[in-house]
């Protein structure tokens, strides 16, 4: 281990390589072997991960919150006594459904600023304590008003949640798994999703469907949330949130005992915070709360900005809502039972799931840009048949039979890369002084995706029939050109290294070359400067 911090020249978290400044070649040597050799034989189940994943989970559980968010009232809209009692029509049936986009719209604007200033753990907190109360109010409504006034609220509470938990699990990962507990962090949607679809199919079951049958998937929404607001208590603060406001005792502390294994001399310790106060200004735009701007005021954050509005739209419009499709295709194929269109449409999100889960430790040995850019080819190709089975499924049964069967390859597909890179690749790319409020960002741009993808596929498939899914084909293959000419490779470096990259003349480029040799050269002695940069480094993470 090095003499003293002013001994280390160059760090490299993720596999952990030393330099040592002493002129001493062979104490170098043996302190760049020691690193590795540590690195190397970290026990992904030693008890002190184990703690860790733990604290991951209840994070975990915000984007489970989303998943019942995001598909319970879709399936209730299906239901002839849920429709009946609140009087949702074909006119009202949108305004009622768009209100959690509203809600969620409205919740950007403060979600950011709630994790920075009062940490990502209040987030999740008051995140999940809106959603409850949201959940609540559906379960309970008596008229059409309250189930709306829930349906925003709960939108509202969504977005906190949404924004705090992905930033706390990308800044509590341990930095050689980084990719794997990240990206997992997405693919817990599907808890929630897989959870509300089977309850409303088993429920299906239920002579008449009482009242009961209904409220209950509504009152669901919230056990998410209840777990969150029970045990987020019990899980530490980021370090990362306590280097920012100047804490460096309490962020070292929560280092030495969930990744050094309760060892105060840890290598990995010494290193991640050496790292942390270098880049985390004490003063940055986290601190103020009304300060969006660092989001755009330099080339890099520019550059930043750009990457996570890529992730949005091209995440969100790959393809239009299966439901829309799926019912006509199971229908022409021969399937007309009610039951087994509803089983078919849940047993895509264990699909999904699966997929996503066996994705995960691909994100870190193929690397994100080289998943979704073959993810997208793959997701453009599905399309393509999926349209063409579409055009030419009427009276063909067997044609219909292959559309159904890539709808389900084409979110194998999709769920594979794009479902970790979604919570991955933002957490990333984004500085900490930017992270929270370009999560919030981020979701602004799904809503916005989301509200276009909802609504213009019924009226344009109406009138230009199977060829309006000649765009996702199109939006599909644009994909894989802007990610394979912009998308910088974040495998294998911490966050603090992926700044560098940013700093490049050419951040795509400087990404591929080897590390070391893919920031812009630094001056003094230190392995990386501490001013300088665009944005004077405040905003750098």
């Amino acid at each position: 281990m090095p003499d003293s911090k002013e001994d280390i020249l160059a760090i490299h978290i993720d596999d952990v390589e030393f330099s040592h400044a002493g002129s001493n070649g062979n104490k170098a040597l043996k302190s760049e072997s020691t690193a590795q050799v540590a690195e190397a034989n970290v026990n992904p189940l030693r008890r002190s991960l184990l703690r860790l994943y733990g604290c991951l989970f209840v994070a975990y559980l915000c984007s489970a919150t989303n998943g019942f968010d995001g598909n319970t009232f879709g399936g209730l809209s299906a239901i002839d006594t849920f429709v009946t009692y609140f009087g949702i029509t074909p006119s009202n049936q949108g305004l009622v459904a768009a209100l959690y986009v509203v809600g969620n719209v409205a919740g950007c604007f403060f979600a950011g600023p709630c994790a920075d200033r009062y940490g990502r753990r209040f987030g999740m907190a008051a995140g999940s304590t809106v959603c409850i109360v949201g959940a609540i109010m559906q379960a309970t409504a008596k008229n059409l008003g309250t189930l709306m006034g829930g349906r925003f609220i709960l939108g509202l509470g969504a977005v906190l949640v949404q924004t705090a938990g992905p930033a706390y699990v990308v800044e509590m990962a341990y930095p050689k798994y980084r990719g794997v507990l990240t990206g997992a962090y997405q693919t817990c949607f599907f808890l929630g999703t897989i959870a509300s679809t089977w309850l409303e199919y088993g429920l299906n079951f239920i002579a008449g469907t009482p009242q009961w049958t209904w409220r209950l998937p509504l009152a669901v929404q919230a056990v998410p949330s209840v777990l969150v607001l029970l045990f987020v208590w019990f899980i530490p603060e980021t370090p990362r949130w306590y280097v920012g406001q100047g804490n460096i005792d309490k962020a070292r502390e929560i280092l030495v005992k969930y990744h050094g294994d309760g060892d105060p001399g840890s290598p990995i310790v010494a290193l991640e915070l050496e790292e942390m106060q270098q880049v985390i200004s004490a003063t940055g735009s986290d601190k103020r709360w009304w300060d969006f701007r660092a989001l755009f005021n330099s080339r890099s954050a520019r550059y930043r900005t750009f990457l996570i509005a890529c992730i949005a739209f091209f995440g969100q419009w790959d393809l239009p809502p299966t439901s829309y499709y799926f019912p006509l295709m199971a229908k022409t194929a021969g399937i007309t039972s009610e039951r087994t269109q509803l089983l078919l449409n849940a047993l895509q999100t264990p699909i999904m799931m699966a997929a996503a889960l066996s994705g995960l430790r691909w994100q870190d040995r193929i690397g994100r840009r080289k998943l979704l850019i073959a993810s997208s080819t793959g997701m453009s190709i599905s399309v393509a048949i999926i349209t063409a089975c579409t055009a030419q499924q009427e009276g063909r049964p067997i044609v219909g039979g292959v559309g159904i069967a890539f709808v389900y390859v084409f979110l194998v597909v999709f769920a594979f890369a794009w479902t970790p890179a979604q919570s991955l690749y933002p957490t990333e790319v984004l500085a900490y002084n930017t992270r929270a409020k370009g999560l919030a960002f981020m979701n602004l741009l799904v809503n916005i995706a989301s509200v276009f993808n909802t609504y213009v596929p019924p009226v344009a498939i109406a009138r230009a029939s199977w060829r309006f899914y000649i765009f996702y084909i199109l939006w599909d293959a644009l994909g894989v050109v802007v990610i394979y000419l912009t998308f910088v490779e974040t495998k294998g470096r911490n966050l603090e290294e992926i700044d560098d990259i940013f700093e490049a003349a050419n951040p795509k480029q400087a990404s591929l070359q080897p590390r070391g040799n893919s920031g812009p050269k630094k001056q003094g002695g230190m392995g990386r400067s501490k001013g300088g940069a665009e944005a004077g480094r405040e905003d750098l993470a």
